[in-house]
């Protein structure tokens, strides 16, 4: 169980990963997530369910290494087991907008806005994808969202892949340019900053705007209260009510000051492990 059947380099620290969890795939649904450990005295990490395949049984995931857990799950290979997958978690994400709806990924959001535009796609809405990074390098899937995308646009931070900018330069055209009114919701899937500026790009113009929040986590059923947001003055909790909210009802500050909450102890945790490595 839990077997890694691929692994695949996608960009400078940037890995997919496609695991055999036939139980979990036959549930999986877009905007939901996983709960992994790579080892028994692993930490259990958030991961977004990139795509799923009945056929195989097989779930993907794409992790960006920041940490001591993501850089262990990094170093397994091809026939290697997980300790632990746990899912499909989180609330699927919402598909009842009609006409057109604009999908923004910023850097590793590429992989969790990728089902949802399919799952669009599929549907009969025009789809619309804006791709954005800092660079060429950090680009991946871009031919699998242009191919359930009607437009699917790029952007990078220094020009060296499509439009020079920020992602939000070609939103905000398009916005002005909906004489129609057509676009009807808006998903920004990326990191807080950006799916922040996302949502006051499109307050303005009254388009329904859906954010995916990646919090501190620990259980992932809603019981350590590690994840809660504040969501229009309420508190809710990421893994059992989201990980999709309103982006004009978050409470943007305290999101960003929460996730702050333990870089320190990532960061000695981190040193720490490749201090034990070396010695090995």
């Amino acid at each position: 169980m839990s077997q890694i059947l691929r692994k695949t380099l996608l960009g400078p620290k940037i890995y997919e990963l496609v695991v055999a969890t036939p139980r979990i795939a036959k549930k999986a649904r877009p905007g939901q997530f996983l709960v992994v450990m790579a080892d028994d005295s692993g930490e259990r990490i958030p991961l977004t369910i990139a795509d799923f395949d009945l056929q195989e049984g097989s779930v993907t995931m794409v992790l960006a290494v920041v940490g001591t857990s993501s850089l262990k799950l990094s170093r397994m290979a091809e026939g290697d087991s997980l300790h632990a997958v746990i899912g499909p978690l989180g609330t699927a994400s919402e598909l009842d907008y009609p006409g057109t709806v604009v999908m923004i990924a910023g850097g590793v959001g590429a992989a969790p806005i990728y089902p949802i535009a399919r799952a669009f796609y599929r549907a009969g809405n025009r789809v619309v994808t804006i791709q954005g990074s800092r660079s060429r390098e950090l680009l991946f899937w871009t031919d699998r969202l242009a191919a359930v995308s009607d437009q699917h646009l790029i952007t990078t931070d220094d020009g060296s892949a499509g439009r020079r900018g920020l992602v939000t330069e070609p939103l905000v055209e398009l916005l002005r340019g909906d004489a129609d009114k057509s676009i009807s919701c808006v998903y920004a899937i990326g990191p807080a900053v950006m799916m922040k500026s996302c949502a006051a790009a499109t307050q303005p113009f009254g388009v329904k705007t859906i954010v995916s929040l990646n919090t501190i986590m620990v259980d992932g059923t809603g019981m350590c209260g590690g994840c809660r947001v504040d969501v229009g003055g309420q508190t809710r909790f990421t893994c059992v009510d989201g990980p999709e909210f309103d982006g004009h009802l978050v409470n943007w500050q305290l999101l960003t000051a929460r996730q702050k909450t333990y870089v320190q102890h990532e960061s000695c945790s981190l040193n720490r492990y490749l201090q034990l490595a070396v010695v090995q």
